[in-house]
Formats: structure tokens, sequence, C-alpha cells
């Protein structure tokens, strides 16, 4: 592992980051693609709601899409000013969030172009709002899809690594929260490898899933392509097998597909949410520790007020594996219900029982 992974770091790292130091320096996040580069967007505008959030997708710019030349007047002196992109946001006269998608597949002379706005805040005549955070984002170089970035443009920015997310962490601070397929969630909280990064991976056979450079693989498996594929799964009973598994081929690649869809047949081990609430103590019990799993993260992403106390009968039915997932679940910072359960009755007469969990889930 070289420096560059050691001190690679996650997406909450990076949006505070920009959001500490963004109106000053403005950070390059170069990453693993389809990693969620481009959702700091929304992250920093849910934080910093008083800044209007602006894109700047560098793919499809050229140099004439920065400025363009109107004529102005002044004291009967006729000149050229320059009307800047609406994109760039220098037009709402108060703080923004501007965001230079994919950087370094731009057009060189747009990088050029960009790079006053990024080191002094300023297009042409314009300047940025001082309380404005500008932040850029690209692929690893060594993807080779074409992401290059001259010395003398670097030197006027802070680059920093976007790690790839773990299989857990995934789950656990996007997925849940996102109505993610809980089919999809168990496997992939059974197979890790599918979040490793290629730089770890000398032989892409190794890992047949993900994206490696040394490979040519159609389709492949990516946080993104993972919600895509949940997509999918989620209109499934209007689908056969052999149309579903197309998709999937289309959408993680094809040996993500068939161990997927293998996966996938588990979901009928599962009982209804509907039977849990109305019949708790008599509603099935799957006898595979991985469909257990999928009832669990099916669970945290449904969960509501009007039936956490059936949930909380059912539970302990669960083995104690399961009832620590549900724990470390519901008490982080990130799951969008976690008020709902933390003050339920129930819920915290079983905590109080099972109190070493949490204490475990701390550590």
């Amino acid at each position: 592992m070289n420096a560059q992974q050691m001190y690679a770091l996650n997406l909450n790292q990076v949006a505070n980051a920009i959001e500490h130091g963004g109106n000053q320096r403005t950070i390059l996040v170069q990453g693993h693609m389809g990693t969620g580069k481009s959702s700091l967007l929304n992250t920093l505008s849910d934080t910093l709601p008083d800044h209007v959030p602006c894109y700047f997708d560098c793919t499809t710019k050229d140099l004439g899409d920065i400025m363009i030349p109107k004529m102005a007047t002044l004291d009967d002196a006729d000149f050229v000013k320059f009307a800047t992109n609406e994109e760039l946001g220098l037009h709402h006269g108060k703080p923004i969030i501007l965001m230079i998608d994919e950087y370094g597949k731009a057009n060189p002379a747009v990088k050029n172009a960009l790079l006053r706005v990024m080191l002094e805040r300023k297009v042409g005549g314009y300047e940025l709002h001082p309380d404005s955070i500008v932040f850029a984002t690209t692929n690893l170089g060594a993807e080779g899809v074409g992401d290059l970035l001259p010395p003398h443009a670097r030197n006027r920015i802070t680059v920093v690594t976007l790690r790839k997310p773990s299989n857990i962490e995934w789950i656990e601070d996007y997925a849940i929260n996102n109505g993610i397929d809980h089919s999809l969630l168990g496997w992939c909280k059974d197979n890790p490898q599918l979040f490793h990064g290629f730089e770890d991976v000398k032989d892409p056979d190794d890992n047949p899933y993900i994206y490696h450079p040394k490979a040519q693989r159609a389709a492949f498996v990516t946080p993104r392509s993972l919600e895509a594929a949940s997509d999918w799964l989620k209109q499934r009973h209007l689908f056969d097998d052999q149309t579903l598994t197309s998709l999937l081929m289309g959408t993680i690649g094809d040996r993500g597909a068939m161990d997927l869809m293998a996966f996938v047949k588990l979901a009928d081990q599962l009982p209804s949410l509907q039977s849990i609430k109305d019949d708790p103590m008599g509603a099935r019990v799957p006898d595979s520790a991985a469909a257990v799993c999928m009832v669990v993260y099916r669970s945290l992403a449904t969960m509501s007020a009007d039936w956490i106390d059936a949930w909380m009968t059912y539970l302990p039915r669960l083995d104690m594996e399961a009832q620590g997932m549900f724990a470390g679940g519901v008490t982080r910072d990130t799951y969008a219900h976690r008020k709902i359960v933390m003050t339920n009755r129930k819920f915290t007469d079983w905590a109080m029982q099972n109190n070493y969990m949490f204490a475990a889930d701390k550590k």
C-alpha cells in the first residue's frame, strides 16, 4: 500500500475538508469511478443550506462555453465585457458551492480557463462571493479513462484521494437510508471483495467483479452500478429469470449477475413484512444466515413507528449475531430512522437487557 492509499479519505472526511476549507483553497477529489464523488455536492448543500449549489460538467464544455463576449459602453466608450456560463454561478451574488466535475477529462483549454476560478475565485471581471466554496472531482489516473492533470494546474490546488467504502460502510451509511433492495444488501455483506480497489489486485482474475484497467469488462461492480442493480431487483416481479439476469449482466457484469441471482433466490425464505406486523411470534424465521441478514437489513430500511413494537417482539427470535447487526445499525448517527427506534419503549427495554451489544459497538 502506497502513501496515497494509506491516507485516502472517506466521503465524510472529504466533505468536512471541503466545507471548512473550500472557501480558501480548491480541493480536487480523485477517486474510483462510481464511488460517490458527485454526491458531495448534495452532501454539502444539506450542510450549507444558505449556499447555492452549482454544477459545472467539464466533459460537455469547450473554451467558448466558459465566457462569451458582449458589447458594453461606459462614458461613451465602447468595450467588450464577457458573460460567464450560468453553471459557474457568478450571477447569483451570494455564496455558492461550485463543483467542477470531471476536471481531469476536460479539454486542455477548459482546464486552463478554470484555473483562475479555482485559485483566485474570479472569472473575467467577476468574483465569487467570499464565502463561496469551490471543489473539483476527477477519476484516478491509474484507471486509464483519460483523467490527466498538468503540473502547473496541480500546483494551484489541493489533491486528495477518495477511497472506496467498505461493504459495511456502504450498507450502513448509504444503502439502508436510500432504499437499496434488501437481497442486494445481503449479497454485499457476504462479499466484501465487491468493494476492493484494483490497485490491490495484481491479477484481474482474482477479483472478477470490479473494474480493472488490465481487463476488458463491459460492466462491473461499483457503488453506482449496485444502486442501478437494486432498481432492477425491485421490479423483478415483472420479469422472468432470464430477463432479470440479462439486465443485471448489463449492469454489474456477468459474474456479479450470476452470483447475485443465486443469492436473490434466498429471498423466498423471507417472511413478509405484513406477517411480522400481524403475528411477530408466529412469523417465519429463515433457516439460513444470509436470509436472516436480509430480514434485518429490510427492517432497518423500512422501519416506521407503526410497527416497531411488532419488530421488537420478533427480533429476539433471531440469533444473537442478527440482533447485534440490528443494534449496530440503529445506533449509527447516519441511520435515518434512529429517533423512531431509540425512543421506543420495547427497544429501550431490549437494549438494557442486551447492553453488551452496544458496548461492543462503541469499541
